[in-house]
């Protein structure tokens, strides 16, 4: 995989990170693979449970080529370097087709039932209103809209006290864009559907040009994405949600919504965040 120079070396004698314009709390770099160690650090984490604030407090480490996202170390499989990370079995986010793998994953879900039906994207509805905003409410818009300032607000609503994940701590990854952290560390929560994660973030880059996703978390199985831009109507939220079920086909059945239209409904419209776990 095509990857940035990697500064995370460099926290190996500068744990604060000041060589880097950083400070950073106490934490460890973690480069543990399934088949034993890397050859450079795939990840810093935080030593102290995370909490609101933790993200902002990071966000200065983009400027060196890595990014914040959360991990949950809570779910009974323990700390990432117990997750099997697996990074050289990895390919390029970059080298994918995001509507050529969706459309493999749909074949695969639904077989010869229904045709994949193509990418979803935003109604006219999104453009028209936009059209009808003058400057400062474009403003107040954009800013509202922003990827980044989005998902700013989504890592401190699961760090508040009561939040979803049961053990959140920070975490620094090198990658070009959020979409890359998966494959960046090599993450194979979704083995079982897919052993290449880079197919994934394929498509996950294609949502961060469509929807503004950023990955927010991850743990051994499930990943958590911010959205900015989530489809605004029905039509719109269900043209996606077959994509939702190609890339994760759990999202459907027993242990989700039970069918493509109250998943779009409930987990699609108008939602902030999107959850994907696999089995």
């Amino acid at each position: 995989m095509a990857t940035l120079p990697n500064p995370l070396p460099t926290l190996a004698a500068d744990p604060s990170g000041r060589a880097l314009g950083l400070h950073l709390p106490a934490g460890a770099l973690v480069d543990t693979t399934d088949e034993g160690p890397w050859h450079e650090p795939l990840l810093w984490r935080a030593d102290e449970r995370a909490v609101p604030g933790g993200w902002t407090a990071l966000e200065p480490a983009r400027r060196t080529g890595l990014l914040p996202v959360v991990l949950d170390v809570g779910d009974g499989h323990g700390e990432p370097d117990r997750w099997e990370l697996m990074p050289g079995e990895m390919s390029y986010p970059g080298g994918h087709d995001a509507e050529e793998v969706l459309a493999e994953f749909w074949e695969e879900y639904a077989g010869d039932a229904e045709a994949w039906p193509g990418l979803a994207g935003p109604g006219p509805q999104h453009h028209a209103r936009d059209q009808e905003q003058d400057h400062d409410q474009d403003q107040d818009h954009d800013q509202d809209q922003d990827p980044d300032a989005v998902a700013t607000r989504v890592a401190d609503s699961l760090l508040a006290d009561g939040g979803p994940l049961k053990a959140p701590h920070l975490a620094l990854v090198p990658a070009r864009r959020s979409a890359d952290i998966p494959t960046a560390i090599g993450w194979t929560g979704p083995a079982n559907h897919e052993g290449d994660t880079a197919r994934l973030s394929a498509v996950l880059r294609s949502w961060e040009d469509r929807f503004g996703i950023r990955v927010v978390a991850l743990g051994f199985d499930h990943l958590l994405v911010s959205v900015a831009a989530p489809p605004a109507t029905l039509a719109e939220a269900e043209a996606l949600a077959a994509e939702h079920v190609a890339f994760c086909p759990a999202t459907i059945g027993p242990d989700g919504d039970a069918t493509l239209r109250a998943y779009a409904e409930h987990r699609i419209l108008a939602q902030p965040t999107w959850h994907f776990w696999w089995d």
